[in-house]
């Protein structure tokens, strides 16, 4: 007996970023009040990177870095977000569509829940998806490691697409 099995993919994504003193502090496509903030080629949001892995990943794309190189001086400073759009654009021309995304991040400080609310609308919006599709939460690590000692961020995301065609 054969079957057609259903097109549906899971992906992961994790992402790690320094902290630095002075620098601006991009989550989830917010800048969130800081005296430190991610360090990287681009704004650094590590929330965003995770989600375009995990769904880069899903698809069997490859990554973030073989999409975006760090090396690359025209993403030098770009808004993650933008980033996001060009992998949903992938995703869209390979006929994918996202199910649900569910996000882990680990910081020790700010404290990022009252913050999630406003991330959940603007990624929402980015990736065009209801925002019940889209889970954010956060966890300290209890001072062990180096989120615990504040010198990093690091985030995790699950992602489940589909082919619509």
């Amino acid at each position: 007996m054969s079957f057609e099995k259903p097109n549906i993919r899971v992906g992961y994504g994790y992402d790690v970023h320094q902290l630095a003193e002075g620098q601006p502090f991009w989550l989830g496509g917010i800048e969130v009040p800081h005296t430190h903030g991610a360090v990287g080629h681009s704004d650094a949001d590590v929330l965003i990177h995770v989600i375009c892995d995990a769904l880069l990943g899903a698809a069997n794309m490859r990554d973030i870095g073989y999409h975006f190189s760090d090396t690359d001086p025209k993403f030098k400073g770009i808004d993650s977000k933008i980033l996001l759009k060009d992998v949903l654009k992938l995703l869209r021309d390979a006929d994918f569509a996202i199910g649900n995304i569910d996000c882990t991040i680990c910081l020790q400080r700010p404290k990022v829940n009252p913050h999630i609310p406003e991330m959940k609308n603007v990624l929402a919006e980015v990736m065009q998806i209801a925002e019940n599709d889209l889970s954010i939460k956060a966890t300290t690590t209890e001072k062990l490691g180096f989120v615990g000692k504040e010198e990093g961020v690091a985030a995790h995301a699950t992602v489940l697409i589909y082919k619509y065609a």
